[in-house]
């Protein structure tokens, strides 16, 4: 695909998501060009966390929100299960209820019989659960539409669009990251960066869409990239071979360095700790910042309003465009963290292989002399 259609492509999905993003700025209850300035930290505070119910659209003053489930352990009577809609409110149902303020604000609280409040055991499905099964069972549904294409296609015959795109990012990914980054043996790893990718890649496209099934923040949640980190920390912990723990435990730099005092060792371990840590932060930190952003540029059009008309115009285009300037670049982002997290992964689990990486430079070396 030439360089001027991907940007063609990439504006036209912008301008898609554009009046979305508009829509989304809105606050769920609340009419910003109301009585009084909405409060933009609270409106990009709720579209950013998750949440027990998904808010699809407003008509006529009715707000349509699709209500989950609420799995929670009661202190007293056990495990128990409801519809979100009966704390939506502020209600109290069965001594549970939404704390308003304080470090578990937005969360399920329980009142004991004495009176004391606690957080409980809970496994509800939120907001950013259910668009993480959504968006698995679409990666799930995209490779198993390209998988039967390829398949069922004639001897010789070229593929169709969907499985030409596919199998193109698969062999990018895997030839260009994941074999140059691990070697020869890259294959027992492939099934899992390959899924990083695409479940990051995913996810994030669709957390620009932010009208249902789209706009969860799962990337920008620090529970999913917590988990993606700690799967790259088993592959490279458990998978790593002899040489890999001899560098880390017993590195080769002299010897007052390790003992008495193991000062190489500590740092080196806590390497162990810190590369997945980025790896967290880093995915983290970028999908939040930009969802951030593009909220906070879309209320200027609402805070601007009493402001006068000539401010307010000049503030909406301003808004519109730099609204549109950024979806591109979250487009670009979305791609680009997922290909960094894979990149990375690939790279510490190829650095857990030493001995291997030794033996394929010398290796090199011999046949170029």
């Amino acid at each position: 695909m030439q360089a001027g259609a991907r940007i063609r492509i990439f504006v036209w999905l912008a301008l898609a998501l554009l009046p979305a993003s508009l829509y989304a700025a809105t606050d769920d209850g609340h009419h910003p060009a109301t009585d009084k300035t909405p409060a933009i930290g609270d409106i990009i505070s709720e579209h950013t966390a998750d949440s027990y119910w998904w808010h699809i659209t407003t008509i006529n003053g009715r707000h349509i929100s699709l209500y989950l489930p609420v799995i929670v352990r009661s202190a007293d009577a056990g495990w128990m299960a409801f519809s979100s809609k009966r704390l939506a409110h502020g209600e109290t149902y069965r001594g549970f209820r939404l704390a308003d303020e304080g470090a578990y604000k937005g969360k399920i609280v329980g009142r004991r019989a004495d009176g004391t409040e606690y957080r409980p055991w809970d496994i509800s499905i939120t907001r950013n659960a259910l668009s993480i099964l959504i968006n698995s069972a679409i990666m799930l549904a995209l490779f198993l539409t390209a998988a039967r294409a390829c398949r069922r296609r004639p001897k010789n015959a070229a593929p169709n669009k969907l499985a030409c795109i596919v199998e193109m990012l698969v062999m990018d990914i895997e030839e260009e990251v994941i074999r140059k980054s691990i070697g020869d043996d890259y294959k027992r790893y492939s099934s899992y960066l390959l899924t990083a990718f695409f479940f990051i890649f995913i996810n994030n496209v669709m957390g620009l869409i932010p009208v249902f099934p789209g706009g969860a923040n799962t990337t920008g949640n620090i529970a999913v990239t917590l988990v993606l980190a700690a799967c790259t920390l088993i592959a490279v912990n458990v998978f790593g071979n002899r040489e890999y723990w001899k560098e880390i435990f017993w590195p080769d730099v002299p010897t007052w360095l390790k003992a008495p005092i193991p000062l190489m060792p500590v740092i080196e371990l806590f390497g162990v700790i810190s590369k997945p840590f980025a790896l967290m932060i880093r995915l983290l930190a970028n999908i939040f910042a930009g969802h951030t952003v593009m909220l906070a540029l879309t209320c200027v059009i609402f805070i601007t309003v009493k402001m006068g008309v000539g401010i307010n115009v000049g503030m909406t285009a301003f808004s519109v465009l730099m609204t549109i300037f950024m979806s591109v670049i979250e487009l670009l982002v979305a791609y680009i963290q997922a290909y960094v997290f894979t990149l990375l992964s690939a790279v510490f689990i190829g650095l857990s292989r030493p001995a291997h990486h030794a033996v394929k430079t010398k290796k090199i070396h011999t046949e170029k002399v």
